[in-house]
């Protein structure tokens, strides 16, 4: 029997089978598994970094190896001030002098980077003439590394380059170390900066942008505030939520012609998703709580690269493309601009997405569900509320500088960013939809 045929079967018994009852988990992960395993659909595709190392001291033990397999003597590592207090710059460097690397480095990266501060990073770069660019941070500073393998690569400017598919061909090798657990940028193949003249937030993506080498060292997110331990985690989560509630693979609306390195909803992409969900789920609470606590450091560092996994082939939607042009004009953080929108953009894809919102929630843990999906898919949006108060992250667009005559230039530019729009499993149809869901959020 073909699987189309089983979900339709499944879903046209779905009211005799849970009305009215109590879901057990076992029906639960058969229903999980029925929904991820769809085979009917267009042929698919799985990407990531070249090679990933992950655990506790992986810094240590193989950055210097990474550099021996990629031949390089010479490494620009981009990074921020913050990091160097914290002695990470100098647990980067020990093992490269180790191997006898000669290194350099570029400090000054900020949140959501201005695309002046890419440039300048690119120029202290290409005067270091390395072989090898580590990026070592959160999202920005990984970001910006991967900017500037690809200007040492290709020339022109990080502008020219903005969109999907663009890079022509392989960048400069990369290493990218994360220090926080959300933006999965070490295997991602986007890098995010800031249009300063435009007032938003763009990016570059192409299979080309993964690095080569993904070095997850949990220990390194230790010294992560709580308050950029929220926000990366909510980012995390929302990468594994728009990935799970992704456009379904046969059906993503890639025009003749166009190129994307996103695809919509496909199974390995649901099984990341979903394992980063579960481990968010347990984990998130407790780092923001204790940030020494090596066994949920552990998990978000796992959770965030698997979400990193499932959305950069699934893709990103909504929540993105309208996070873009808040934090272009009030420079929140990604992460804390993903949060606040997550549970808007979810309650409109609904009517879309019921049941892999429903299994969201028993994912999080809300394992034993009662009466129809409808009523368990918007429990589990309140859950994600409560999980955004009590990690700190904030709840209205007026609590973080929006005004309310911002909202239609928002809306006009979320909507024209249609590599985004198109991953979305509820595609709006207009400016005013899109408007409505800020206002809502307002």
């Amino acid at each position: 029997m073909r699987v189309k045929t089983l979900r339709g079967l499944i879903f046209s018994h779905i009211g005799v089978i849970l009305h009215g009852s109590v879901w057990s988990s076992y029906l639960w992960i058969s229903l999980t598994l029925t929904l991820t395993l769809t085979l009917d659909m267009r042929t698919w595709s799985f990407s990531s970094a070249g090679s990933l190392f992950f655990g506790q001291h992986a810094v240590k033990h193989h950055l210097r190896d990474a550099c021996e397999r990629l031949g390089a003597r010479r490494a620009f590592i981009v990074t921020d001030a913050i990091l160097v207090k914290a002695g990470l710059l100098a647990q980067t460097t020990e093992p490269l002098s180790a191997g006898g690397v000669t290194f350099g480095h570029y400090d000054k990266v900020t949140p959501e980077p201005a695309v002046e501060v890419v440039r300048e990073c690119i120029a202290e770069a290409r005067s270091f003439n390395p072989d090898v660019i580590i990026g070592l941070g959160g999202g920005s500073n990984m970001d910006t590394a991967k900017l500037v393998s690809m200007i040492l690569a290709h020339g022109k400017d990080p502008l020219d380059y903005t969109g999907d598919c663009r890079v022509p061909g392989p960048v400069k090798p990369l290493i990218c170390i994360p220090t926080t657990a959300g933006t999965g940028s070490e295997v991602s193949a986007a890098a995010v900066f800031t249009d300063t003249a435009q007032h938003i937030k763009v990016s570059c993506l192409s299979p080309f942008l993964r690095p080569a080498f993904a070095i997850v060292d949990p220990v390194f997110t230790v010294s992560c505030p709580p308050k950029v331990t929220a926000d990366s985690g909510i980012d995390a989560l929302t990468h594994a939520i728009e990935a799970f509630c992704a456009v379904d693979n046969d059906k993503f609306p890639l025009p003749s012609g166009e190129k994307s390195v996103y695809q919509g909803k496909n199974p390995m992409a649901d099984a990341m998703a979903q394992h980063a969900i579960m481990l968010i789920g347990k984990f998130l609470r407790r780092t923001v709580k204790d940030g020494n606590d090596l066994e949920a450091r552990d998990g978000m560092a796992l959770a965030a690269t698997l979400g990193g996994l499932a959305f950069s082939n699934a893709g990103v939607a909504l929540v993105h493309a309208m996070e873009y042009p808040v934090g272009g004009a009030v420079h929140v953080s990604h992460g804390a601009g993903n949060g606040l929108l997550l549970p808007f953009v979810m309650r409109f894809n609904l009517p879309s997405r019921v049941l892999q919102t429903a299994i969201i929630g028993m994912i999080l843990g809300r394992m034993s569900p009662t009466g129809l999906p409808e009523a368990n898919a918007e429990a589990t949006i309140h859950d994600i509320e409560q999980l955004r108060r009590d990690i700190g992250i904030p709840t209205r667009l007026r609590d973080i500088g929006v005004t309310e005559d911002m909202l239609p230039g928002f809306a006009a530019k979320a909507f024209a960013i249609k590599r985004l729009m198109r991953v979305n499993p509820r595609m709006p149809q207009s400016e005013d939809e899109i408007l409505g869901i800020y206002r809502a959020a307002f």
